[in-house]
């Protein structure tokens, strides 16, 4: 964008990744003015970010598809305020806009958990995904040790992606049980595609030491990580290193929908069969309302783009695809499900809220989310809660009370320019 500007649309996409992009596909195939908008600088979501570069045929095919829609492409636009209804608030690095639809789809999709352990705010402990994003984007990587550790199936995926890149990968801890790990296999044999993928990647890391009821303890270094100690089926190991790529699966970013008055269901987004939410003409689709990898969110952007475009029967097609699909994403719930241990990784004087510098001691006096923001500030800085409140919500079962304007960290021109207008209509009001 070159200036302050507004914009309209029949159907409006929030999300550039995997589900995002089947949506704005299916949408603008059936005649809508679609737009799709993405806070990054190119649409591809994290699983598909340099999917042009030829790694992925099936992202650049949906990709390309995308391109020659004629949907509007908007990346690097992050919405930040919903001020009214059919209306959403959004900037880039200079300017704001204004996005007007009558039909909204969210695929915000998911990010990183994190687990607070001693040491874990140490240079170079970084997720799994930010760590691949990162070497995506240049970081050099080759000749480096990197302990990947977690939990999900992006552990393998990024090991996978790593060592093929030069880094040396000396172990892959994952805190799900091998027992767990069978069942979640067994649950493969009926999902030839994702069978094929995990043996593929398998292979790919035949000489990588794989772990299973392993996680890590605590991270050492001075300034920086040098070695991370970990629990290997109840025994102790510290490993020397030069990153650890560490992540807990993944947590929906669903800030959003509630703030657009969307009902949950537990963590997830509420939506009906067609992927509508309990708000009319605003459907979700992908991790929002599930963990369920690529294969499910593109079903469900899918079916989501033809619903908002009118095309109930066509959308209705896809529903038993939507419904094999999900037993995978059951079947990855209860595999990779936190085992009871990992609340007890945290010390006294453990940061849990990196932002803030709010210790573990200090939150164990609270009673509540709401209660740790009044006394301690714990997630009232730049990133909002989205690291220390799942967190939270794992250590002591607290759930955020509310989502507030703006979302998203925003200038202080644009806030101005959205809180301007409400004071000239309440003058207004007040002289009538």
């Amino acid at each position: 964008m070159s200036e302050d500007s507004t914009h309209c649309f029949d159907i409006l996409v929030i999300g550039g990744g995997p589900a995002g992009i089947a949506a704005a596909v299916r949408a603008a195939d059936r005649g809508a003015r679609v737009a799709i908008v993405d806070d990054n600088a190119s649409l591809g979501g994290q699983i598909w970010r340099d999917s042009l570069e030829g790694q992925s045929p099936e992202a650049a095919g949906w990709i390309k598809s995308l391109q020659a829609s004629g949907a509007t492409l908007i990346p690097g636009l992050r919405v930040f305020d919903h001020p009214a209804p059919g209306v959403l608030l959004a900037e880039d690095l200079n300017h704001l806009c204004e996005l007007q639809y009558r039909s909204l789809i969210i695929a915000t999709g998911a990010r990183e958990r994190f687990l607070p352990f001693p040491g874990w705010t140490l240079p170079n402990v970084m997720g799994a995904g930010g760590l691949q994003a990162m070497v995506k984007c240049g970081l050099p990587i080759r000749g480096k040790r990197v302990i990947v550790a977690g939990t999900g199936p992006l552990l393998l995926a990024v090991a996978s992606y790593l060592s093929k890149h030069g880094a040396e990968v000396p172990i892959i801890c994952e805190q799900a049980s091998l027992a767990s790990l069978a069942q979640f296999a067994a649950n493969l044999l009926t999902q030839p595609s994702k069978l094929v993928q995990a043996l593929q990647l398998r292979r790919e890391l035949n000489d990588v030491p794989f772990a299973a009821s392993s996680w890590p303890v605590s991270a050492h270094g001075n300034p920086r990580l040098e070695s991370v100690t970990i629990s290997r089926n109840g025994k102790s190991e510290t490993i020397a290193c030069d990153y650890l790529a560490c992540g807990f699966h993944l947590v929906p970013s669903t800030e959003l929908a509630q703030l657009l008055g969307c009902e949950l269901d537990g963590d997830f987004v509420r939506v009906d069969d067609f992927q509508q939410t309990t708000v009319e003409n605003i459907f979700c689709a992908g991790e929002p309302t599930g963990i369920g990898g690529v294969e499910l969110s593109l079903i469900e952007g899918e079916i989501a783009g033809l619903a908002a475009a009118g095309q109930t029967a066509d959308a209705r097609k896809l529903f038993s695809k939507r419904q094999k699909a999900h037993h995978f994403a059951s079947a990855l719930e209860r595999a990779f499900r936190l085992r009871p241990e990992l609340t007890r990784l945290p010390a006294a004087e453990t940061i849990v809220c990196r932002c803030e510098d709010v210790n573990y001691s200090r939150l164990q006096t609270c009673t509540s989310w709401r209660s740790a923001k009044l006394h301690t500030r714990c997630g009232m800085g730049p990133c909002q809660g989205r690291i220390c409140g799942p967190a939270t919500q794992f250590l002591f079962h607290w759930k955020p009370d509310s989502v507030r304007p703006p979302i998203f960290p925003a200038r202080v021109e644009s806030l101005a320019s959205n809180i301007a207008p409400k004071i000239t209509e309440q003058k207004s009001g007040v002289t009538q």
